[in-house]
């Protein structure tokens, strides 16, 4: 609804008299006092007009400003299905892992059950070739004593040799057979040293997968965490975008300050007419009281970096101020300077989070090409980023969700 605007009284006095010179039956106005009253209808207009103008400006800009928290939203949105597909691919990856893990140790069991079985029959084949041995030298022994008693029994000479071949073939039999378990308690052993290998070499692959399995499972954590610091920060700067917003409603409303919220980074740019004079680097007094306000937020945040950008048209610097400023380099490093001076000084923000830069005309958000343009690049940016997210993951165990 368009504000109801005043008609002049003079405008009214003097259309009054149009009227009544109307109806007259001769004239009751001079020509000077027609122009006049003519002069006033038009001044009435143009002021109607020009409030019509303002409240359709007041309406685009509105319009804007939804347009761009609605493109925040979506971003915040999509930003979050990624996240969420990410977790998901890891916690599938990690339900493979423990699956292999189990085939295996299933294996490892299978091979340590076979290994068992082999030693069993070493022992089996040990106590075989000690049984032989023994046969062995008994038979030596019983040989031994039949050769010392053959030149006492002549008589059973061809018997006793008989006896002896038959003896010596079983002695060479049993050698045989010996040598044989010998073969197969080597072959044995040999295999039983492969299948040590092998299990060493299974134990340490499984060993291997418990440490990436390990690893993954405090990776996804980590993420996890990381991703739960970004969303707690990502509220606690909407909370600060809402209050400044909030206190620093009159200049949004005018056009001279925009707040705008990127995921984790806030920026707060402000025209340079509210701060300064044209050429000057000193704050005004108006611009003083909207600086308190702003300094009335910040000081209550600890966990961000507060950096102040001076940004300038690519108007040179006039003669007559070269020197005090010789470029826009000194003039946007100056402004800078002493809005930061101000916030430390007066509003209390602490000064291990502030930093001051000075961009000149290098970083234009219009063209400068036209006046409107110039005035938009003209502007001082307080940009509100987070410390290192090693740190806020850190800190987030011992604050709650909503930054307490």
């Amino acid at each position: 609804m368009h504000p109801r605007i005043p008609f002049p009284t003079s405008s009214l006095r003097a259309a009054s008299l149009i009227a009544l010179c109307a109806i007259a039956p001769i004239g009751c106005v001079t020509n000077e006092t027609h122009t006049k009253t003519l002069t006033e209808l038009d001044a009435a207009k143009k002021t109607s007009a020009q409030r019509a103008a303002e409240l359709d400006a007041l309406k685009k800009q509105s319009q804007a400003q939804s347009d761009q928290l609605k493109q925040q939203l979506a971003s915040l949105q999509q930003n979050l299905d990624q996240e969420s597909t990410q977790r998901k691919t890891a916690e599938e990856a990690a339900a493979a892992l423990a699956k292999e893990r189990a085939a295996l140790e299933a294996r490892s069991g299978e091979l340590q059950a076979k290994l068992d079985g082999l030693e069993k029959d070493k022992g089996q084949l040990g106590s075989e070739l000690s049984t032989v041995r023994s046969q062995i030298d008994l038979l030596q022994k019983k040989l031994a004593d039949e050769a010392a008693q053959v030149s006492a029994l002549e008589k059973d000479k061809q018997q006793l040799a008989s006896g002896t071949a038959s003896a010596q073939n079983e002695i060479a039999m049993l050698q045989k057979r010996a040598a044989a378990l010998e073969t197969e308690a080597a072959r044995v052993a040999k295999e039983r040293e492969q299948l040590r290998q092998e299990q060493t070499q299974l134990t340490a692959s499984l060993e291997q997968e418990r440490q990436r399995l390990k690893a993954e499972e405090a990776e996804k954590a980590r993420l996890e965490q990381e991703r739960a610091a970004k969303e707690a920060e990502i509220a606690r700067l909407t909370r600060t975008q809402e209050e400044l917003s909030k206190s620093l409603q009159d200049e949004i409303s005018k056009g001279n300050i925009t707040i705008q919220q990127v995921r984790d980074q806030l920026t707060i740019n402000m025209v340079d007419r509210v701060l300064f004079d044209s050429g000057q680097a000193q704050v005004k007094p108006a611009g003083v009281k909207v600086l308190k306000q702003v300094g009335d937020v910040l000081n209550k945040i600890s966990d961000k970096q507060i950096r102040i950008e001076g940004h300038t048209d690519n108007v040179p610097i006039s003669t007559k101020l070269q020197d005090k400023f010789k470029t826009n380099w000194e003039l946007s490093t100056a402004r800078a300077t002493n809005v930061v001076r101000y916030l430390i000084d007066q509003g209390g923000v602490g000064r291990q989070h502030m930093s001051a830069v000075g961009y000149a005309e290098t970083r234009p958000i219009a063209p400068n090409e036209t006046e409107q343009g110039r005035s938009a690049n003209r502007r001082i940016e307080i940009v509100l980023h987070p410390k290192d997210l090693s740190k806020i993951t850190g800190q987030l165990g011992s604050t709650g969700p909503d930054g307490k």
